[in-house]
């Protein structure tokens, strides 16, 4: 019988740590990057624009500002949970899409109807925005809450 090689305590631990899949690690750094990337975008084209700007425009430079950076916190706390995540980062990610969606299509409606066109177009659009994007958000509750039924049936243990 040939004895397997010795491994350091690290590398026996290493192993044994909870880690994220490639999936999940090549989404949170997409999202950390294109959130980041965004973010210094919208900054710098905010910043440079010449002269003062009226306040909704302000409002919605800030709105951007905080969607992208909302993803590249996203992004970067996806990368350092290391524990079962049981589908958390799916519904935090898909609320951050309905709440993008929700916030914009406000802003084009208000923009909308002070420069006398009415919200109809801006509302109808927008509404379709907000139906696709609460699509995810339901699915990813009800995968979550699939997942932590199926834990609770396997552990007899409570939802984390």
């Amino acid at each position: 019988m040939t004895e397997e090689p010795r491994r350091p305590a690290g590398d026996m631990i290493e192993h044994l740590a909870p880690v994220l899949s490639l999936g999940t690690r090549i989404r949170a750094v997409t999202a950390l990057l294109a959130g980041a990337a965004g973010l210094v975008f919208v900054s710098a084209l905010w910043w440079s624009e010449p002269g003062p700007l009226p306040g909704r425009t302000h409002l919605g430079f800030a709105l951007f500002t905080v969607f992208c950076l909302a993803w590249a916190v996203y992004g970067g706390w996806l990368l350092t949970r290391r524990v079962p995540l049981f589908a958390t980062d799916r519904v935090i990610a898909a609320w951050i899409g309905l709440a993008a969606s929700l916030a914009t299509t406000a802003l084009v409606a208000v923009v909308a109807v002070r420069r006398g066109t009415g919200a109809e177009l801006a509302l109808a659009a927008g509404g379709l925005f907000v139906a696709v994007a609460l699509v995810p958000v339901v699915r990813a509750h009800r995968r979550r809450a699939a997942l932590l039924r199926r834990m609770r049936e396997l552990t007899g243990g409570e939802d984390r």
